[in-house]
Formats: C-alpha cells, structure tokens, sequence
C-alpha cells in the first residue's frame, strides 16, 4: 500500500517524510497486532478462545485412604480385607501397589499403630448399569462358579478368555445347595459373613471394561437351604403328611428306605435317555463344582442344625425327598418364588446384561406319586407346566423392563418333549420360549444315554448336536426365542474330548440354529476350549454367525 493512498491530502513529500511515514504504518499494524492479543508466535495461528474460568472437574480416580495396623495384622491380611473397596481386581495386584506406595518391598509383618495407605481405594459404593445388547447377540461364554468369579484365578481366567475372542462370562448367583455367593439382604437368604463375590458391581463394572457380557446364573427350586431350613417351604410327602395327621411320624429314614424302594419304576426309562437320566448325570457334575467350592461341610452343618430340630418320634410331617436327599424347594410356593424372583431383581439392579434361571423345573426323580406341592390346593386343575409357564410370565414382566435379557437352561432331551419327561419336570418348551429371549438346553454328547442306538455317545457330537438343535428349532417355531446351547467342556465318559471336539460342537451347533455357545465344566477347567478358540479365530465364517460377536 502506497503512502498517498494512506494520506491523500499529501500531494509530494520528499524521502524523509516517506520513511517517516513507512515507520508511521508499521506501529499502527503492530498496535493492531497487540490489540488482538497475538504473540509473534502466533500471528499465523488460528485465534485464541477467550480464557474463561477454572470449572473444577470431579475426579474419578480413587481417593488415598489410611489403615491404622492392628495388632497381629500382616501385609496379606490388610489385602484381604480392603480388596473389595479398591479398584484392583486380584489380592496380587493390590498387594504390589500397596507395598510400592507404603515402600515396603519385602516381608508381612507390621507394627501394630503404623500407617499404610491403600491405594485405589474407593470410597463411594460403585453404581453399574446393564449394557443392553439385542436377544440375537453372539455369546461365546464360560462357566464360572461363584468361588472361581471372585478369586484371583477366576479373574486371570476371565482375561484369557477375552484375549482369546472370548465375550460373555457366566457366573453363579445362586446354586444349587442354596448358597448367595453375593451379599443379599433377604429373610430366606443364607447367612454369612463372607460371600465369594464381595462387590458384584465391581465384578460387573470389571467385565464391561473389557467388552464382555455379563450373566448371572440364579439355580432356582433345587435349593438345599431352604428344604432344610425352611422344610414348610420344601416338596411335601404326602405319606409322611397323612402319617402326622393320624398321630404318627414317618423318620426320615423310613422315608428314604421307601423313596428307594419305587426308585426301579422311576429309573427304568432312564434306560431310554429320559430325562431322568440326564438328571443324574447332571448330578455328577454338581458333585464336581460342590467340591470345587469346598461347600460340601456348610451342607453338612446345616443338615445337622435341621435334623436337631426334628427328632424322629415327633409329629412334624418330613419333606418329601428325592433319591433320599432333601433338595427341593416346591416351585410352586410363591415365598419361594418370590425370593428368587427379588434376588434376581437386585442381580439386574447391580449391572448384570442377563439372568440365567437353571432348575426352572420340577424334580425329575424320586416317588412323584408321593410329591405334594402348594399348587394341587391353590390351583387343583393347574399341571406342572403350568405353574412353570405363570411363574415365567412373572419374571419376564417384571425383569424384561430394566433391559436386562432372560435365558432359560433346560434339559437337552426336552427337544422330544415326551409326556414322562414333560409331566415331571414342567418344561413345557413351547410355553417357555413364550417368556424369555433366550433358551440355552443342555445337549452335553456324553448325557444321552441309550438314545438312537449309540452306546458311547460322548463320541457323537455331531449326530446329537445336530439332532438336538433341529428338535429345538422346531419346537419353538414361530416364538422368536434364541437358541443357545450349552456345550460339553470336559472329559466325562467321552475319550475323544479334545480341542477338535470343542470345534466340533462349536460348528454343528452354528450350522443348526444356534447363535452363540456355553461352555460348561463344574471345575472351570476350560484348556481344551482355550487350545480351541485360536483355531476358530482363524476360520471364524466357519464357527461363528458374525465375524465380530462383541459389543459396540
């Protein structure tokens, strides 16, 4: 820009006046150039935002908390007790941050009065929501009991199954014997002072942080503790019923040798695979996680405490007993029902995706002729199925709303749905599906005993896989339910289990309707599936219905 375009009224100037002028320009660009508040740095920058005021931001990290040593107490005591409440997942983990952060590198042992400082300590409740995912999504899960999920094994075990395509865990709420593995607040509830799974939203919260999908098994009717501590809530005996109501008492003994007795009239059909005989298989892999979890001397306790109270030669009527064990909460008293239906409630309100029911059912063995349930006076004209189908239609309106899905286990056999089966257990398959979205049968090779003329057939997977799953398809035409099988994990009278027999199961399973698969093995031993899972990564359009099956 010339100087007499600046200065128009200036008709010749000489040279001085001209570099007057020039110096005159520039400290007016460079006191527009302040003005703007640009640096020289920054005169080929975007502008600056105007600086506004420090809005403190609330932190998600832990705050520091301190634990005055008691006496006796050691490094190992004070990670057992403060593990629940801090962000680390594994005592190990915890274990090397306290011992940095207290600079204690070697040794247990502490004075009583010293100062630690736990680190990662949480100090509000943690508060985890479900994350919903469509009924359809593809599960590839494991089974872990409630002692492997809150241990530090079961959370190495949950990282390798995620670092190996693994996307779904399911873990025990409640099993069979009755034990909550979690704290629940609850007049029917076990007591204890320590539960396996101390902080279940922290479990939860831990799942979701590495994209996996959380299910939480809830065992329903068979429930130990409260036939034997509740035994009005139990299946009742009706001989042991009219014994009392003439004065008399049937010993629980009596009561056993005569359930034996009518045991050949209810096992003879085992011999055709019914699901009698399943059932008793399934046993011998409760046994297993029983003994995994060393519960077996808190079921012994309690029976003692149980049989104090009723001494034989008393009028008090015996539950009715199944195979002479006292195992079965009657499935159609509503306090039982309504017990489980509130622990599921509080699961779902703790962040879990997906209740699991197992034993949605009525017992399957024992003299059934003797069984007496709430339901033949409540509703004398109901059958067993329906009282399955109308505690279903409870849960499923009252669970459905909050997002979270609901699947059923049922006996792989009930793809026949034969009348001895079906008259016995209640799992009317058709009816189910009706209340759920997802239904995952047990179709475990080596359970199907004497069926189609296999004598061994652990060793056929494909054929009762296959078999299974069409049966299953058919029956719940129309119902829009999800299949989901439960798949053999272990080695029970099957010789050729291996990695290819877990690939196997995997791909007939797929090619047949089934979306997503359960492992099952009582132990948690799960090598065999995880020497699998690397060779249907590879060839995954041949095991798996999406090439991704994870949550966005």
């Amino acid at each position: 820009m010339k100087v007499r375009e600046l200065f128009p009224g200036f008709s010749s100037v000489n040279l001085y006046s001209v570099r007057l002028a020039n110096l005159l320009l520039l400290s007016l660009l460079l006191a527009l150039l302040c003005g703007c508040g640009f640096t020289r740095a920054q005169t080929s920058q975007a502008p600056a935002q105007p600086a506004a005021t420090p809005v403190p931001v609330a932190s998600t990290q832990p705050v520091a908390f301190h634990h005055t040593v008691k006496r006796g107490e050691s490094i190992p005591a004070v990670v057992r007790e403060y593990i629940s409440h801090t962000s680390y997942m594994t005592g190990a983990e915890l274990e090397s941050a306290l011992r940095e952060v207290n600079n204690k590198p070697n040794g247990n042992n502490l004075k009583p009065g010293e100062d630690l400082v736990i680190p990662g300590y949480e100090s509000e409740p943690i508060v985890e929501h479900s994350v919903p995912v469509p009924k359809d999504f593809e599960v590839r899960a494991i089974y872990l009991t409630g002692t492997m999920a809150g241990s530090d094994h079961g959370i190495r075990i949950i990282r390798r199954w995620h670092e190996l395509g693994g996307n779904a865990v399911v873990f025990d709420i409640k099993d069979s014997d009755g034990s909550v593995n979690v704290a629940f607040d609850h007049p029917l509830a076990p007591t204890a002072k320590h539960h396996s799974i101390a902080n279940l939203p922290k479990l939860i919260r831990f799942l979701h942080s590495e994209n996996m999908h959380a299910i939480a098994r809830i065992a329903l009717f068979r429930d130990e503790h409260i036939a034997h501590t509740y035994p009005e809530l139990a299946v009742q005996s009706k001989r042991a019923m009219a014994a009392t109501a003439q004065g008399k008492a049937v010993p629980a003994k009596a009561a056993e040798d005569k359930t034996a007795e009518n045991q050949p009239a209810q096992n003879q059909g085992a011999q055709d695979g019914t699901v009698a005989q399943q059932n008793q298989v399934a046993q011998n892999q409760i046994a297993q996680n029983q003994v995994a979890q060393n519960a077996v001397q808190n079921n012994d306790a309690q029976s003692k405490t149980t049989q104090s109270k009723i001494t034989p030669g008393k009028t008090a009527p015996q539950p009715w007993r199944e195979n002479g064990k006292l195992v079965w909460s009657d499935p159609s008293n509503l306090r039982v029902q309504d017990y489980d239906l509130a622990l599921a409630r509080f699961v779902a309100g703790s962040g879990a995706d997906e209740i699991q029911f197992d034993y949605v059912r009525f017992p399957a063995e024992g003299d059934q002729k003797d069984a007496q349930f709430a339901f033949m006076k409540s509703h004398p004209q109901w059958q067993r199925a329906d009282v399955i189908a109308d505690f279903l239609s409870r849960a499923y309106s009252e669970l459905h709303p909050s997002g979270v899905l609901l699947s059923l286990d049922v006996f792989g056999v009930m793809a026949w749905q034969r009348s001895v089966d079906l008259n016995h257990t209640g799992q009317d398959i058709t009816r189910m599906a009706k209340f759920c979205d997802v239904l995952s049968p047990m179709i475990y090779p080596s359970h199907f005993f004497g069926m189609d003329g296999y004598k061994r057939p652990g060793d056929a997977p494909e054929h009762f896989i296959s078999t299974s799953m069409q049966r299953f398809e058919k029956v719940t035409q129309g119902s829009g339910v999800v299949l989901r099988p439960w798949l053999q994990a272990f080695a029970w009278r099957t010789p050729t289990y291996s990695p290819e027999y877990i690939e196997t199961q995997v791909k007939v399973a797929k090619n047949n309707g089934g979306v997503g698969f359960l492992f099952w093995n009582a132990r948690n031993d799960y090598g065999r599936p995880f020497a699998a899972m690397p060779e249907m990564n590879h060839k995954m359009d041949e095991y798996f219905k999406t090439v991704a099956a994870k949550k966005s």
